[in-house]
């Protein structure tokens, strides 16, 4: 299997724009996020993450200070800057990124009210979705209103990490029937792009018995590039840099390099129907 990925010979007059999501904490969302953006953008495709957690994982990952951040999602999504200006650049990894902040917690309360809530992250990504090659989505561990404002401007799908230990597929039924519900009344376009194996062990059995009983759940859903159980990647984001940067030869840096690859490659075959 490959490692390269490889530019697109023009960037594309859309941005493929995908949202990361599963109820579940510690799958490796924003693990999946980071670093895949990071080696689209080795790749030369222009990347905007837009970290939709309060926790502000993705933010943090990226070297940025969640407490002193200026404008982010909470203010785009309750109407009040221009988007272009919230956005901000990790130059070393060559990503944008629409940051978050702990206020983004209570979005959810000021937006209950609100005419067309579930369309405030579609309408500020339409403004500049143009310069971008990705737009990445990172969603909190839940499925309430800030995950549907995700699926809702899902343009291109969900790509679920699911981690390969037990109850691996607990929730997912859950997931799919959010996501079914968003298709039928805020995106006709939505669908599963695929899922992502992470955490993968391959001296226990555990590890390759989860890997098949999703590959059999989710037939041609779930992508090749598995990303192994790794400490590199565990501690990338203590430093503000993707696996790329950190540790660019460690197992963690070549599962997303590969995974990265299959995407890309996949998408311009798309493109190419």
């Amino acid at each position: 299997m490959t490692t390269a990925v490889t530019p697109q010979a023009q960037h594309n007059l859309m941005a493929k724009i995908y949202a990361f999501v599963n109820q579940k904490g510690g799958v490796g969302k924003t693990t999946s996020v980071i670093n895949i953006g990071a080696y689209l953008a080795e790749a030369g495709m222009k990347v905007l993450i837009v970290d939709m957690d309060s926790q502000a994982n993705a933010t943090s990952s990226l070297g940025f200070d969640k407490h002193t951040i200026g404008d982010s999602c909470y203010e785009i999504l309750l109407g009040e800057p221009n988007v272009a200006e919230a956005i901000i650049r990790n130059a070393e990894a060559k990503i944008d990124l629409l940051p978050s902040k702990p206020a983004l917690a209570g979005a959810e309360a000021e937006l209950v009210n609100q005419v067309a809530r579930e369309y405030r992250l579609k309408k500020a990504l339409e403004k500049i979705e143009k310069q971008y090659d990705y737009v990445l989505m990172d969603c909190p561990p839940s499925l309430g209103l800030l995950t549907v404002n995700a699926l809702t401007a899902a343009r291109d799908g969900v790509i679920i990490p699911v981690q390969t230990e037990y109850l691996a597929l607990e929730g997912l039924t859950q997931l799919l029937n959010t996501i079914d519900l968003v298709k039928q009344h805020l995106n006709t376009r939505l669908k599963v792009r695929g899922l992502i194996l992470t955490m993968y062990d391959g001296r226990t059995n555990l590890s390759r018995q989860v890997v098949s009983e999703v590959r059999e759940h989710f037939p041609g859903k779930v992508f090749r590039a598995i990303v192994p159980r790794n400490i590199r990647l565990a501690e990338a984001p203590s430093y503000g840099q993707p696996i790329s940067l950190y540790a660019p030869d460690s197992a963690g840096a070549f599962g997303y390099k590969v995974l990265a690859a299959e995407l890309l490659q996949t998408d311009n075959k798309r493109k190419e129907r």
